[in-house]
């Protein structure tokens, strides 16, 4: 476990952070569709990732309250983007899935961002470029958890 109260990990831990936050800020300007936020295209690739879900359960995975999630959901279904389905078990819920124009979207989307990525890793030396490799599965299980 880093040791905040040590030069070294506490410094490494500020530029872990002070440069995720950059590169984010930086891919979520690549987006495909300008119109929509950057909470409305999280939701859509949290259904993606995770398949239908309820809106109760996405404002959980999205850590927003539910009539936030509630309101999202009816942007989203209103550009077609996602669909209302009764629940299987529940009929006082709805799933919530999403459209094949959301998943064209969302892959037009991450092609252009592993594109601009891609330009960026250019820039980057063989050794550099080894340990990015390297890193890239931890990083993951660092956003996992």
């Amino acid at each position: 476990m880093p040791d905040l109260t040590h030069g070294d990990d506490a410094a490494a831990v500020n530029a872990l952070r002070s440069s995720v936050m950059r590169l984010s800020r930086r891919i979520k300007h690549q987006r495909v569709d300008e119109s929509l936020s950057p909470t409305e295209m999280s939701v859509l690739g949290t259904l993606a990732r995770c398949g239908s879900a309820t809106p109760g359960e996405l404002a959980r995975k999205e850590h927003v309250q539910p009539p936030s999630m509630t309101r999202i959901v009816a942007l989203l279904e209103a550009k077609g983007l996602v669909r209302l389905e009764p629940h299987p078990d529940d009929r006082r819920q709805k799933v919530v899935t999403q459209t094949e124009q959301a998943e064209a979207m969302l892959e037009e989307s991450r092609r252009r961002r592993n594109a601009w990525l891609a330009e960026l890793v250019d820039g980057l030396d063989e050794d550099e470029w080894a340990k990015l490799r390297a890193a890239a599965p931890v990083l993951e299980k660092l956003a996992q958890l």
